[in-house]
This record gives structure tokens, sequence and C-alpha cells, in this order.
């Protein structure tokens, strides 16, 4: 994290520096999480678990349904590590939508000594981040500690009206229990309030331009597009560039605002001198407002040809892990549970746009002034069980054997039907439907080797069979059994019933085989590794802009093959030198479907890593490059984004000690360095075939940013 811009997100470090991971952003630190997209080895982030401290993270996907991101739950100065799963078996990860391993994040603890650290960045489109941090050191003779620390980063948007100001704050007090254990306490808050940036059909981005986004602050315009678009046709601007649905993509404003509250208690503690018991409970609070100007609904006072919808979230996580680890002569056991019980509420309101101007798409959000497209509420409860054994054979070799069950019911949706009072605003009513859905199994096995040998070498081979549950999510959009359903001859609760009966969980088998290689001088990595999906559901978008239709679809088989091969060499002191490759072969293999040995959307084939890295004394130089090939963006594969290469660039010097700051250090970095036109991000369902759906993000242009920091 110290080689990169002070803020930047840990999953863009993890892209950067761990092959078979992609990550993309339409920012230059990482932080918008609707065009934050990453895949490790072809799973994307709803398919990957994720802990901090032990504490499931939930879902990692947009909307924060039923969890929160790394990014908002903890500042970035506070991360003492994170680690990926070697394969896609982490039995011990409390998690529902492990299909494809795990991340581990791990905190830093207070420090014994009491102190603080300081740091001031400024950057390009008046870019600053304030982060301050106070250890209490060693409080008394129990060995009481604690840190409170703050971050606030904002930025203006590279293109386009608006900003994006993230809050943060991190509380850890750790207390000892003799020489037993310990009892953690933890508080994270975050607020992210953020304006959009537009996301664009390939077309748009190329007939339009990078800098091509929302239509704010000109509501003429927006007025006039939407008119436009709700006509079907194309302003003369743009006669002959973009099509009709293309104008219907153009809206006036769009922005969000996510909230979150994490309250979290540890324990652990030595009960015998072979079993140590590690307890976790763990409450997460999370709120939010989605907004977007949709220029398809009538302002039915004003008749002005959109209106402001907004989605309104409320999101409520309580829960426990309890483990235990136990040594037996040659075996180390591990087995433990986890429950969870989510709640999660979501209106989808509409408010008025005036003659003159639009309604304030960031504030003003009173229930009194605005009519309800729809109200659904969820309710969800799970529990995990996990069994596993780690049996040292010789020194250096161990097998791990174990399993875990997995059992999640939702339940919910809505009964009340508002089609009454949505007639003057040009809409049908998609709801209701209401019911339940329940993903099971008693027995996910999983099983791994690994033996170290002659000093600096290790093998391993790992097998796990993995099931995710059901994706509820964005539920005023697609991608899930609820949400977006029916149309006005269809309802709501038909398609539901007839999703229930043809969904079933996605799972899948996953090998993976490698060999390491460590020294002083030289270090390297090779891996292959296969996955078999079963019961694949992909989300799929059609129709026109202002009638589409989405739905989920059990797409049956897909097959993987891949492989991952790096190698760092460290020639002299100081200097550090990484090349890695990946390549990726996902297929679709349902023979009843068109797109059967077409490659999975969005992912790409082939990447390649180069990473330098330099310190002299007390100056530090880093320099990477990425390069991702084409990514599909149809399940026919005739769309897609193209390849792409891009560069960042980092200098710092530590100072030492100067009065009475220690460690003062200055930063310099690049991001984008080379100020490629490229699409970093994507965020919304694929369509089967054609340029049709709007969820290009495209990548921030070159940016400069400097730090200063201190410790006291």
């Amino acid at each position: 994290m110290d080689q990169f811009v002070a803020g930047t997100s840990p999953l863009q470090v993890l892209a950067l520096t761990t092959p078979g991971v992609s990550f993309g952003s339409d920012d230059a630190l990482g932080l918008d999480t609707v065009a934050n997209t990453l895949y490790i080895r072809g799973f994307n982030q709803t398919q990957i678990g994720a802990t901090l401290d032990g504490i499931p993270m939930g879902g990692q996907g947009f909307h924060n349904w039923n969890g929160l991101g790394i990014d908002q739950m903890e500042i970035q100065e506070n991360l003492a590590g994170m680690t990926v799963s070697q394969g896609a078996g982490a039995l011990d990860t409390p998690s529902a939508q492990t299909l494809g391993g795990a991340i581990t994040y791990t905190s830093a603890d207070p420090l014994d000594k009491a102190g603080g650290r300081v740091s001031q960045s400024f950057g390009s489109y008046d870019a600053f981040r304030t982060f301050a941090r106070v250890d209490s050191g060693v409080l008394n003779s129990t060995g009481t500690k604690f840190y409170a620390s703050y971050a606030r980063t904002a930025q203006d948007l590279w293109k386009g009206f608006g900003d994006q100001q993230e809050h943060q704050a991190n509380f850890k007090l750790v207390q000892p229990l003799g020489d037993k254990g310990k009892i953690t306490a933890i508080f994270d808050y975050s607020n992210f309030a953020q304006y959009n940036y537009l996301g664009l059909t390939k077309n748009m981005w190329q007939k339009m331009g990078r800098d091509t986004t929302y239509l704010k602050p000109n509501y003429a315009q927006a007025k006039e597009w939407a008119a436009a678009a709700q006509a079907g046709t194309v302003p003369g601007s743009v006669q002959g560039v973009l099509t009709p649905d293309e104008v219907g993509d153009y809206a006036y404003d769009g922005t969000q605002t996510q909230r979150n509250y994490l309250s979290a208690l540890k324990a652990d503690y030595q009960l015998f001198p072979n079993v140590l018991s590690k307890s976790v409970a763990y409450a997460h609070v999370s709120s939010g407002d989605y907004n977007g100007s949709n220029p398809f609904l009538t302002s039915p006072t004003s008749q002005v040809p959109m209106a402001l919808e907004a989605g309104h979230v409320d999101v409520r996580r309580i829960g426990f892990t309890q483990s235990f680890d136990i040594t037996v002569d040659k075996n180390d056991i591990k087995t433990g549970i986890w429950y969870e019980n989510d709640t999660f509420d979501y209106a989808m309101r509409m408010y008025e746009d005036g003659v003159d101007q639009a309604h304030n798409s960031k504030s003003g959000f009173k229930s009194s002034q605005a009519t309800t497209w729809w109200a659904d509420s969820f309710n969800t409860n799970t529990f995990q069980y996990y069994l596993q054994d780690t049996y040292h054979i010789i020194p250096g070799m161990t097998v791990t054997a174990g399993f875990r069950s997995l059992l999640q019911t939702t339940h919910g949706g809505t009964s009340v039907d508002n089609s009454s009072s949505l007639g003057d605003w040009g809409v049908y009513y998609s709801h209701p439907a209401s019911g339940s859905m329940t993903a099971a199994d008693a027995f996910l096995p999983h099983f791994n080797f690994d033996y170290h040998f002659l000093d600096h070498h290790e093998v391993y081979f790992d097998i796990a069979e993995n099931m995710r549950a059901y994706d509820y999510g964005t539920q005023s959009g697609s991608g899930n059994p609820w949400g977006g359903l029916g149309n006005a001859s269809t309802p709501a609760q038909t398609v539901f019933n007839a999703n229930k009966n043809k969904l079933k969980p996605e799972r899948t088998w996953n090998y993976v085989v490698g060999y390491r290689y460590d020294s002083k001088l030289f270090s390297a990595s090779v891996d292959y590794y296969h996955t078999d999906y079963y019961n694949r559901l992909a989300a799929i978008t059609a129709g026109p802009t202002g009638a589409q239709y989405s739905s989920i679809e059990n797409i049956g088989r897909e097959s993987m093959n891949g492989a991952d091969v790096m190698g760092t060499i460290r020639p002299v002191r100081g200097l550090e030198i990484s090349n890695s490759f990946s390549w990726n072969d996902a297929v679709y293999e349902n023979a009843n479907l068109p797109y059967k040995g077409k490659h999975q959307v969005f992912y790409p084939k082939f990447m390649y890593k180069a990473n330098l890295s330099y310190t002299y004394r007390h100056a530090t130089f880093n320099f990477n490059a990425t390069y991702n090939a084409a990514r599909p963006m149809t399940y026919m594969n005739d769309v897609k984004i193209p390849a792409y290469w891009t560069s960042n660039l980092s200098a710092a010097y530590n100072f030492g000690r100067i009065g009475f700051a220690n460690n003062l250090k200055t930063t310099f970095g690049i991001t984008n360095l080379f100020n490629k036109n490229y699409i970093g991000g994507v965020y919304g369902a694929a369509s089967v075939s054609g340029d049709d759906n709007p969820v290009l993000y495209v990548a921030a242009p070159r940016e400069f940013f400097g730090t200063v920091s201190a410790e006291f």
C-alpha cells in the first residue's frame, strides 16, 4: 500500500500486484462503488467471500444490499494485510457468496506507544485527502490500548458536474486477557456522497468521446433530449451519431449517498493448551439514496418529460461466528458456525422536476412530496457450519480435508399494488411480487495438499465444491428473482413463480495445481486451474432503452481453464522487478443456447503485469504497467471492449525526524501515466448481442497526486 497514491483502493493495489486479478474503475483512486469491477480468476466481486478481522463483509456488489466493501469499511492506512485464498476452498470464511475463493483483510492493532499519524494529500481536479490517527499506547497494567482515526477524501469529477466525497472513521480497542487471549472492540463509519459518471455504450464512448457524461447543468438540453427519447427520435445535433436508444441513455443527473455503521466485539481465548476459541459478534446498519433522472418518466404537474427516480435503501445485519482451533498430535482441527440475520428495505420513489429546474438529486427526499413506485422488504437468515482437519504428514507436507454446510432462506417482496397512482407518470407497475427462496447444501467438500521441500520449493493442489446463495441484490433492476419483474401485460408474481421453479443456486467445482519457488534473489510461481460451473445464472437485458426488460436465466454449464505465471528478480539490494502473465478461457457450455462456446462476458482472456520498485536509503520509486486483453460485452461475443495498456508511477522520500515529527515523508504519484483512453469499470447486465446496454465506465485520465505525512 505504501507504494501507491494515498487513499488508493486496496482492490486496485491487489490487481496491480497479483496475477489473475483484474480491477477497473472510473476514478483514479478506485473508490466509485458503481463502476468498481473486480475479477479474480474469472469470478467477480459478488462471487468472492470477504472478511475483515474475521467479520463477515457480506455481499461485495453495488447497493450494499447485505454487506459493504473494504473501501467503506476500513481506512486504507489502517490495513495491515490482505490475502487471497490459495484455491477456491475457503471453509472458514463466513460467506454465502463464495464461488471462487475469498479475500481476507486484517486491520492493524493499536500501537503500544502513544502517538499519532497525519497525512495530507492534494491532486488533480481539486483532489484533497486528510488522514489522522491517534494511538493511546498501553494505558494500564492490563494492557488496554486503542486507536481512533478519521479520513476525508474529496475530488471534483474529472468530467461533468459535481464531486465525490468520502468520510471514514475507524476505532479499535484491544484488551488483553492475561496471557490467555484478548477482547477486541471495533467501530467503523463511512459516508460516501457522490455525483456519478454516466454509463455508456461502446458507440457513445467512441463517437461522443471520453468526456461525455450526464447533461447537468444544461437543463434545457436535458429536457430536449428527454422529449426526443420518449418520441423515439434523435436531436439534430447528434443525428447520425447516436441511436434513439442512446439518446434515452443520457440523463440530466445521477448521484448516490451510502452510509455505514459497523460495530463488532471479538474474543480470542485459549480455553486449553491445545484449544483456541474465537468469537465474533457484529451489527451493521446501512442506508443509502440512489438517485437519477429518468427521461422516460413524465412529471405530472410540470409535464416536464423526465423526473427524479430515487431508491431509498435501509439494511440491518446482525450475526455472530464461533470457531475452535484444536491441535491433537499431528492434526490441526478447525470447526465453527456462522449465523446472520439480514433485513433489506428498498423504496423506489419518484420526485417531480420543475419547468425551470430539476429536483435536487442529493436532498429534499420527503415521502409526502413523492410518489412511491414500489417498496420492497426482505428478510434473510443464513447459517453455516464447517469442519476441517490439517494433517502434518512429514515436516513441510500437509493435507487438509473438510466441508461446510450452508443454508440461506430469503422471504419478502411486497403485496401492495401502486398501479392506480402511476398513470400520470407514464409508467406501469412492475410489482407486486412476493415469496421465498432457499439455497441449501449439507456437504460442500474441500481438499488441499501442500508440500514445502528443499528449502525454497513448494507444490500444492486444491479441490473444492462451492455453492452461492441467491442474490436478491438490486431490487429495482435486473439480475435477480424479484427485481424488475413483469410488464404491462404479465403480472410480476407470475414471473417470480416461474423463476422460483426454474432457478437453482450457482455451483462450482474448482481445481488448482501450482508450484512456487522463493529465494533471496528470485521468486517464481505457476499455477493451472479448472472450474466447472453448474446452474450458471446470467443477468440479461434486452429491449429498447425506454422499455427494457431484464431477466435472470439459468444458462446451465460453463467451463473455465486458466493459468498464472509470475517471476520476481532482485538483482541488487533494493531493486525488485516482477512480471506476470495470466490466461483464462471461460466458455458457456449449454448446447440449447445460441452462445455455446462463447467466452464469458466482461473478463479478459489475457493479462500481463510488470512492476519495478527500487529503494535507495530514504528514497523509494515504483512503476507498474498492466495489459488487459479485449473483453466480450455480449453473450454472443459480437461486441468487445477494446484491449488497453495502463501505467502508474510513484516516488517517495522519507526525511526521518525533523523537529517533533518522525518519519516526515513526501510522496508524488501519477495515475494513468500515459493518459490512455480506455474502459475501466463495467456495471450492469450484458445483452445477448449488439451494443445496446450503457454499462461501460471510462477510466480516469492522467492525474497527479502529492502527499505529506508524519508520525508523532
